[in-house]
């Protein structure tokens, strides 16, 4: 992975759920400052995982820097979606008046805080500002689980659908227009939405349709260039899983979307593999026998440690058909595999090792 993390402009690291991905792209992270390059790692997970990780007590939506013994620089932060819809608007409204019009809607305040697609889009969004900014040589993106993640890269192009859809232009043409286009079916149909909802509810969302009016290109285009940038050569798939069966199916499901994308994976990063003591499975054929064979000399202690050797060697060999399995699936060259530790990371020292594994 050392050409990736030198090559790279942005490494986005994605996959199941509970595999360990803060982990992983902490330690990329923290490998490339290593390496030389001034990078921030980007959490869209709203958990503490990161911080805690990285050793600092919060993170927020402004990279901070981490103090550290390496060439480069490590910066990290924590994604705020509503901070940067707000940001959003901001650069896109014609004054002020419009920008707090906005703000205050509560259409616009379930927009930006409730809905699990606005959060991916605007996580993309904050990728793209970091990135063409130009102030990091590396960008590490930990993402949410696998099919949240998919959101991340489908939310662009849903965003640009949504907002060149007939029927929302046609709330955002002014006043007199928009009362001469709505025909009786429309009216209709907000009737009976006004019914059910409540009348303040229809009303709230016409007025930020409305008020939203002359924004609509700036968030196309820009959402277009996030699509662009997210299926560009500068970005870097890593695909983390665990060598468990449901983990690894996720894995490959996630891989062959990115292919619906033309989105090759860079590299596929097992986590937290048991450690093989032994060097094939005729040795571990050999050691049961010889248990068996000599079970009457053995004391309590060495049954229960031959015993416990031939389980994690068991493990150890179901994990490797797993690994096999999945690696004959997919067409990625670069597979690394992380040691299990025996304690959790949550310091610098344990990103390190994790970093050393994938520096090869």
């Amino acid at each position: 992975m050392k050409t990736l993390l030198n090559s790279s402009k942005v490494i986005i690291c994605c996959g199941p759920g509970g595999v360990g991905k803060t982990t992983i792209a902490a330690a990329i992270g923290l490998q490339a400052a290593k390496n030389g390059r001034k990078v921030c790692v980007v959490t869209i997970d709203p958990a503490r995982r990161l911080a805690d990780s990285l050793g600092v007590d919060h993170l927020n939506n402004t990279p901070r820097v981490i103090e550290g013994p390496w060439d480069g620089e490590l910066w990290a932060m924590m994604l705020d979606s509503k901070g940067t819809f707000d940001e959003l608007v901001k650069q896109y409204a014609a004054n002020d008046e419009q920008v707090q019009r906005i703000l205050t809607n509560r259409i616009y305040h379930n927009l930006s805080t409730a809905l699990s697609a606005t959060q991916e889009y605007m996580a993309a969004e904050k990728l793209y500002e970091i990135y063409s900014k130009s102030e990091f040589d590396l960008i590490v993106v930990d993402t949410p689980p696998t099919r949240n993640a998919l959101d991340f890269l489908e939310a662009p192009g849903r965003l640009t659908r949504f907002l060149e859809n007939r029927f929302f232009r046609l709330i955002l043409m002014p006043t007199r227009a928009y009362l001469k286009a709505f025909n009786v079916a429309t009216r209709t149909f907000l009737h009976t939405v006004a019914k059910v909802a409540g009348s303040e509810v229809v009303s709230d969302a016409l007025a930020f349709f409305q008020v939203f009016e002359g924004m609509e290109e700036g968030f196309i285009n820009r959402a277009k260039q996030v699509q662009l940038l997210l299926s560009s050569d500068a970005v870097g798939f890593v695909v983390v899983t665990t060598a468990k069966r449901d983990a690894t199916t996720e894995a490959a499901y996630f891989i062959g979307k990115l292919g619906h994308y033309n989105i090759k994976a860079s590299a596929l990063v097992i986590n937290r593999i048991y450690p093989s003591f032994l060097k094939d499975k005729k040795a571990l054929m050999n050691l049961k026998s010889f248990q068996r064979d000599h079970e009457e000399q053995q004391n309590r202690k060495t049954k229960l440690l031959i015993s416990n050797l031939c389980d994690l060697m068991t493990i150890s060999e179901s994990e490797n058909a797993i690994i096999s399995k999945l690696v004959d699936k997919i067409s990625i060259s670069q597979v690394y595999k992380v040691p299990l530790m025996d304690i959790d990371i949550h310091d610098l020292d344990g990103l390190s090792y994790i970093g050393n594994a994938l520096n090869t």
